[in-house]
């Protein structure tokens, strides 16, 4: 045999036994998932989040087979987890609980964020939606909606209202009803609603559009008191509490909503499975039950559905945070 011919055989058996080696790699592959899985949460432990998060992490990881872990990422108004998610491996073992504020409001302001909403994340499935709740502390001489605009029109004496973060929807209930109202109240950002809620209680700060997970327990513990909710049908957990709407201004509404995403090219197989993971969690009655008892109402949802939901609020805040100028 010639050395042309020595090369040319030294290359085929190369090359199968390269091709043997990926196949036998390739079979050998474990089903995912074969490890634990990180959902990223935008905000502090304490809040609605983070709350909303643990909840469904329970029966995903029974579901799935495989230990789901909260990660907390504050900051930014839920930008600094998005983000993560957003540059994460697409391979189902970084997800997140991203929220109305990181997907639909915050891509609007002026300085934008880091990530393309609906170019890179895989859309998995609706979660909760739900108001927001206005409270004060208890001991506050603000007991109704009226007295909270009376304070807010005050210039000699600044309101200050907290929320869970820029961006937020309790930053946005806050602004919306300063637009209805011609009030001028400040607003206070925190990296969740469970830091905003330790100012409230501290006296630091003098009302919270709070998520309901985050004001409810104080509420029935008797440190705040809840004066409207932001959506437009009362909470079944606080069923005297009215709605901002009721009390004189018919049409205001700022509902509250976290969704599940993946990092985009994240393989649709994988995007199935949680989904059908994630859609049986948000079922599960033990799941139900305790997220209404925070004031949440499961929201499963296709991927399909959760795209055209995500793409409908994406315009529809984006209207807002210009027709309110809003900014950091």
């Amino acid at each position: 045999m010639n050395l042309t011919k020595i090369v040319q055989a030294s290359l085929v058996a190369i090359c199968l036994g390269s091709a043997a080696s990926s196949h036998a790699q390739g079979a050998a592959a474990p089903a995912y998932p074969a490890k634990t899985i990180r959902l990223l949460v935008g905000f502090a432990p304490g809040g609605g989040t983070d709350s909303a998060a643990r909840t469904v992490a329970v029966k995903l990881s029974e579901l799935i087979g495989q230990s789901v872990v909260v990660d907390n990422r504050p900051g930014a108004g839920g930008n600094i987890a998005a983000d993560a998610v957003a540059n994460a491996a697409p391979d189902g073992y970084t997800i997140g609980l991203a929220n109305i504020g990181s997907l639909a409001v915050n891509p609007h302001m002026p300085d934008g964020t880091p990530y393309k909403t609906l170019k890179d994340f895989a859309m998995i499935s609706n979660g909760v939606t739900f108001g927001n709740i206005l409270v004060v502390r208890a001991d506050s001489n603000i007991k109704t909606l009226a007295d909270y605009i009376a304070a807010a029109k005050n210039k000699d004496k600044p309101l200050f209202y907290g929320s869970p973060g820029l961006g937020s929807a309790g930053h946005l209930a806050g602004e919306l009803l300063q637009a209805r109202t011609g009030t001028s109240a400040e607003h206070i950002n925190y990296k969740g609603g469970g830091p905003a809620m330790t100012a409230l209680l501290a006296g630091d700060i003098q009302a919270i559009f709070a998520s309901a997970p985050t004001a409810i327990p104080q509420i029935k513990g008797g440190k705040i008191r809840a004066i409207a909710v932001t959506g437009a049908q009362r909470a079944q957990a606080l069923p005297d509490v009215p709605t901002i709407a009721e009390l004189g201004f018919p049409g205001y509404q700022a509902t509250n909503w976290y969704s599940f995403v993946a990092p985009a090219r994240t393989p649709d197989a994988i995007v199935q499975k949680l989904n059908e993971a994630l859609v049986a969690a948000l079922r599960d009655p033990k799941t139900i039950e305790r997220l209404e008892t925070s004031a949440m109402e499961p929201d499963p949802s296709t991927p399909q559905e959760m795209r055209a939901f995500v793409e409908k609020e994406y315009e529809t805040w984006g209207d807002v945070v210009r027709k309110l100028k809003l900014k950091r």
